[in-house]
C-alpha cells in the first residue's frame, strides 16, 4: 500500500509496460503545496495567523488590524477587534483545551458579554462546549450569555440549552433502524455500540456514535433491523479519563404496516363522486390504536385547477391511502398540513401543479402579473407534518417541467416536499420513504425529485430520525434528493439515482449525524447535460454544524463524486468517507475528483475508497491528503476494471475495513462466547486464555521477585515485580479486539500494569498495553480499564498487528521494595476476537 502522504502525486494505478510508463508519468494530483492548508473554524485559522506573525514589532493589535483574510472572518476581527486581542493576552483564545479547573477558573471568571459574543462568533461549531464554559466559569448572568450569543448569531433555539441540562436521552424506532442521541457529553469521550434482538443469544456490534457538537451530545443509528422486533441497545461512553458510564436503551421497530380501525376502512368507490377527495370535509381520521384506511378500487381520482390539492389530508391524522390513482390538483397531487401518522401506500400520482401562462427569461410564471415563478408544486406534500410511511408509489409527469440552470436556479415541481417540523415536538421528523418510482422525462423534468423545505435550518427538510432507501429516482435539472437543514440521523440508502444535475444535496447539514449509504448514483446530467456532483454538501461554518457519513456507495459520473456548493458564501462540510466505489471521467478545474474539497476542512477522512479517473486512469481529488488512507488494491487496475464491470452490484464485494452494522458482510458479526475448545482448534479468528498445561516463564530478564499463581482454567494472578509470558500463536489484523477482566488488589502505586504482544523475548514499548500505573512508557490505554467495572475492552488491532508468539503480563513495581510490595494482579477471561481476516 502506498502512503497518500509520501509525494503529491496520487494518480496511481499499475499498467503494464510502457503504456503504464506513459500514463503514470503525466498524472499529477492537484496539490499545491502553498496553498494546502487544513481549514477550520475562523477561531482556528485566525489563531494559527495571530500566532505565526506576533513579535515585539507585531502587538496583537495591530496584526488583527491589519488582517486581510476571507471576507466573512474579516468582519468579525474588524467587530470584535479588541475583545480578541484580549482573548489571546489571556490565553482563553487558544487551541489547548485540556487545562485544570483552576486554570479554567483563572482564565473564564473575568470574560466580559463582548468576549463571549466573540467566541461564539469565532467557534461557530462548538455551540455546546463554549456555552457550557462561559456558563460554568464566567460571572455572566444567564441573560448576559442570551444577549451575546444572539449578538454573534447564534439560533436561539439552543441558547441554555447547548450543555443539554434537562434533555432526555432518545432511541427512535423507525421499521428497518433506530436513532440514538445521548446528551450532556464531551467531545474527548467515545461511545461504542452493541445491540441485540429479544431473542437473540448474542451482540452485535455497532458503529461507534458519533459527537454532535451543537447540543453536546453523542448520536447516532443502528441500521438493517427487523421491523416489529424489540431490540436490547447498549451504549459505553469512555471519558479520557477512562471512566465509563454505561446507557441502555430498549424499544422495538415500527411493524411493516400499521394497526387499521376495522370500522373505518373506506373503498374509494363508496365515498368518491369527482373532484377533490377531502379528507377533512368527510371526517376521516383515525387513532393511536387504528389508522383509518382509504382503498383504491377501480375509480380515479381527478381534480380540476381549481382546488390546491386532489386530495386534501389536511391535519387529520392517523391516516392511510393505499392504491389510490391522483390526477390533477393546482398545487398538489395529495397535500397536508399539521399532521402526524400518514401511510401512503401504492399511489400513482401526475397531472398535478400549475402551467406555465408566460416564460421569461426562461423561468416559468402562472400569469403575466405573478412575480413569483412557478415553484414547489408537488406530487405529495406533507407541511409542517411528521411521522409518516410513503412506500411503493410512482410519482410522475407534472403539468410543468423545471428550468436548468442556464435560467437561473431551477424552479418547477417535484415529486416529494417533506417540511417535517410538526408543531409537536414528538410528532417531528420520522418520514419514512422507500421503495418509491419517482421520475419525470427527458425534456420534462423535476426541480428536485425530493425537496425539503427551509434548507438553511434545523427544522427544515427531515428534520431528524428519518429514512429514505429503496427508490428509482430519476430526471432532475437540480437534486435527486434534497435533505438539507435538520439531519440527525437521517438516513438515505440503497437508492438508485441518475439524471439530475446533482445527486443527494447535505448542503447545509445543520445538525447530525447523517448517513448515506449503499446508494447507486450514475449517468449524471440534467436537460442540457450538466451536471455538478453525486454528492453535494457545503455550508460547515456558515449553519454549523452537522458530520455526513458516506459508506459504500457507487459513484460513476462524469464529473465530481463529493464537492460542496456555497451556503452563505461557505464551501465547508464535515464527512467521513469509508469503502466507496467513485469513477469519475472529465477532467479540469473543479472537474473529475473523487472528493473536491477545496477548504480541506482537517476533520474529513477517506478510507478505502476506490477513486478512479477515466481520462487520468487513477485517482483524482482535492483533500486533505493526511487524512486519505488509500485502498490496498488502489493501484490494481484489474481489481478497478472488475468493479467498474461489475456496476451496481459492486458494492456488495468483501469490504476490506467492513464498517460495523453497515457494511453488508458484517451483518453476523456478534460478542457471542465461542465453544472454546471448537475456537482454538478451528477458528484462527478467535483466541482466549486457556491454563490448562500452559507453559509460564520469565520475560525478558524483567521478572524481578513475586509468585505467579494459575487460579483457575481462565485466570492468572501475579505479584511483586514480575513480567512473565505464555506462547500463543495469533495474527492480529485491524478488527483484532482484546477483552478481559484485570483485577488489581493491594496498595501503591505500580509504574506498568498491562499485557504485551511480543514476537520474541525482547521488550518493546510498541507491543506493551498500559491499562494501569503511573509510568508513560508503552501504548496508554488507561481510558479503557477502570478499576470500578474491572472491565477490558480494547481495539488491539489499531495498535498492534501481525502474529504475535508471547503474551505478556506485567505488573511492573520498580520503586519500592520486596518487604513492602502486597500488590497482587489478577488478569482473567483474556480474548482476542477479529471480526474479520483484514
Amino acid at each position: 500500500m502506498h502512503s497518500a502522504n509520501s509525494k503529491p502525486t496520487i494518480f496511481r494505478i499499475t499498467l503494464i509496460g510502457l503504456l503504464s510508463f506513459l500514463m503514470l508519468s503525466c498524472a499529477t494530483m492537484n496539490k499545491n503545496d502553498k496553498s494546502y492548508t487544513k481549514g477550520g473554524q475562523p477561531g482556528d485559522i485566525l489563531y494559527s495567523y495571530v500566532h505565526a506573525n506576533i513579535s515585539d514589532s507585531n502587538a496583537v493589535n495591530s496584526l488583527l488590524s491589519n488582517y486581510k483574510g476571507p471576507k466573512n472572518l474579516s468582519t468579525v476581527v474588524e467587530k470584535y477587534e479588541d475583545e480578541i486581542s484580549q482573548l489571546y493576552k489571556q490565553h482563553v483564545f487558544s487551541p489547548n483545551p485540556s487545562i485544570s479547573e483552576s486554570e479554567k477558573i483563572a482564565r473564564f471568571a473575568n470574560i466580559t458579554a463582548n468576549q463571549a459574543s466573540a467566541l461564539f462568533a469565532l467557534y461557530p461549531i462548538d455551540t455546546a462546549k463554549w456555552m457550557k464554559i462561559i456558563s460554568t466559569y464566567s460571572g455572566l448572568s444567564k441573560n448576559d450569555i442570551y444577549e451575546s450569543a444572539i449578538t454573534a448569531g447564534l439560533d436561539p433555539s439552543i441558547v441554555f440549552t447547548a450543555s443539554a441540562s434537562g434533555f432526555e436521552d432518545t432511541a427512535t424506532p423507525l421499521i428497518n433502524s433506530i436513532g440514538l442521541v445521548i446528551y450532556g457529553q464531551d467531545e474527548e469521550s467515545t461511545a461504542t455500540v452493541k445491540f441485540r434482538a429479544e431473542d437473540d443469544t448474542y451482540w452485535r456490534e455497532g458503529l461507534d456514535l458519533a459527537w454532535e457538537p451543537i447540543y453536546g451530545s453523542f448520536a447516532g443509528s443502528i441500521v438493517y433491523l427487523e421491523a416489529n422486533t424489540t431490540y436490547h441497545i447498549e451504549v459505553t461512553i469512555t471519558n479520557s479519563y477512562g471512566d465509563i458510564v454505561e446507557h441502555s436503551f430498549q424499544t422495538t421497530t415500527k411493524p411493516n404496516t400499521p394497526p387499521i380501525d376495522p370500522n373505518k376502512i373506506y373503498y374509494l368507490s363508496e365515498i368518491y363522486s369527482g373532484g377533490q377527495l377531502d379528507l377533512e370535509a368527510l371526517n376521516i381520521e383515525g387513532s393511536e390504536d387504528g389508522y383509518a384506511k382509504i382503498i383504491g378500487d377501480g375509480p380515479v381520482i381527478e381534480a380540476g385547477s381549481d382546488v390546491l390539492a386532489a386530495v386534501n389530508i389536511g391535519s387529520n391524522s392517523y391516516v392511510m391511502l393505499e392504491n389510490l390513482t391522483v390526477k390533477g390538483g393546482q398545487r398538489y397531487g395529495i397535500f397536508a398540513k399539521k399532521a402526524h401518522h400518514i401511510w401512503i401506500k401504492g399511489c400513482n400520482v401526475s397531472g398535478y401543479g400549475r402551467e406555465a401562462v408566460e416564460i421569461r427569461d426562461g423561468v416559468a410564471y402562472s400569469s403575466t402579473t405573478n412575480n413569483s415563478p412557478i415553484n414547489y408544486d408537488s406530487g405529495i406534500y406533507l407541511e409542517r407534518s411528521g411521522i409518516a410511511v410513503i412506500e411503493e408509489c410512482e410519482v410522475h409527469s407534472p403539468n410543468l417541467g423545471a428550468n436548468s440552470w442556464a435560467a437561473g436556479h431551477p424552479r418547477g415541481a417535484n415529486a416529494l416536499q417533506v417540511w417535517a417540523y410538526h408543531d409537536s415536538d414528538a410528532y417531528r421528523g420520522e418520514f419514512i420513504v422507500r421503495n418509491n418510482r419517482f421520475y419525470g422525462a427527458p425534456d420534462h423534468r423535476f426541480n428536485d425529485v425530493i425537496e425539503g423545505r427551509k434548507n438553511f435550518e434545523r427544522r427544515g427538510g427531515f428534520v431528524k430520525n428519518s429514512a429514505i432507501y429503496g427508490n428509482y429516482l430519476a430526471y432532475a435539472n437540480d437534486d435527486l434528493i434534497e435533505i438539507d437543514g435538520g439531519q440527525q440521523n437521517v438516513l438515505v440508502y440503497d437508492n438508485e439515482m441518475e439524471q439530475g444535475y446533482a445527486g443527494i444535496s447535505i448542503a447545509p447539514n445543520t445538525l447530525g449525524p447523517s448517513y448515506i449509504f449503499h446508494n447507486y448514483i450514475h449517468n449524471l446530467g440534467d436537460e442540457t447535460g450538466k451536471e455538478w456532483t453525486a454528492i453535494k454538501a457545503g455550508g460547515l461554518i456558515a449553519r454549523p454544524a452537522g458530520k455526513t457519513y458516506i459508506f459504500e456507495n457507487v459513484i460513476d459520473v462524469d464529473r465530481n463524486g463529493i464537492a460542496a456548493s456555497k451556503v452563505n458564501s461557505d464551501t465547508t462540510f464535515w464527512i467521513e468517507s469509508q469503502n466507496n466505489i467513485i469513477l469519475t471521467d472529465n477532467t479540469g478545474y473543479s472537474v473529475g475528483y473523487c472528493i473536491f474539497d477545496t477548504e480541506k476542512y482537517f476533520k474529513n477522512t477517506s478510507t478505502n475508497d476506490i477513486c478512479f479517473n477515466h481520462e487520468v486512469t487513477g485517482a483524482r481529488y482535492e483533500f486533505n491528503l493526511a487524512q486519505l488512507i488509500e485502498h490496498p488494491k488502489s493501484d490494481n487496475l484489474a481489481y478497478v476494471e472488475s468493479l467498474i464491470q461489475a456496476g451496481q452490484s459492486a458494492m456488495d464485494r468483501e469490504m476490506v475495513t467492513p464498517i460495523p452494522n453497515f457494511s453488508k458482510h458484517s451483518s453476523d458479526e456478534s460478542f457471542e462466547p465461542l465453544d472454546l475448545e471448537q475456537a482454538n482448534a478451528v477458528d484462527p479468528n478467535y483466541w482466549k486464555l486457556n491454563t490448562d498445561n500452559v507453559s509460564i516463564t520469565p520475560f525478558a530478564k524483567q521478572h524481578d521477585y513475586g509468585e505467579t499463581t494459575i487460579v483457575d482454567s481462565d485466570s492468572i494472578a501475579i505479584a511483586g515485580n514480575s513480567w512473565v509470558k505464555i506462547p500463543i500463536d495469533f495474527n492480529v489484523v485491524k478488527s483484532t479486539e482484546l477483552t478481559a477482566t484485570l483485577l488489581i488488589e493491594g496498595g501503591g502505586n505500580p509504574e506498568i500494569i498491562g499485557l504485551g504482544f511480543e514476537t520474541d523475548n525482547d521488550i518493546s514499548s510498541k507491543r506493551v498495553i498500559r491499562f494501569f500505573g503511573t509510568q508513560n512508557w508503552g501504548i496508554n490505554a488507561l481510558k479503557y480499564f477502570s478499576q470500578s467495572s474491572s472491565q477490558i475492552t480494547f481495539p488491539l488491532g489499531n495498535f498492534v498487528k501481525g502474529d504475535i508468539n508471547y503474551l505478556v503480563f506485567v505488573l511492573d513495581y520498580d520503586d519500592v521494595s520486596q518487604k513492602n510490595n502486597d500488590i497482587k494482579v489478577t488478569f482473567s477471561n483474556v480474548t482476542l476476537t477479529s471480526r474479520s481476516n483484514y
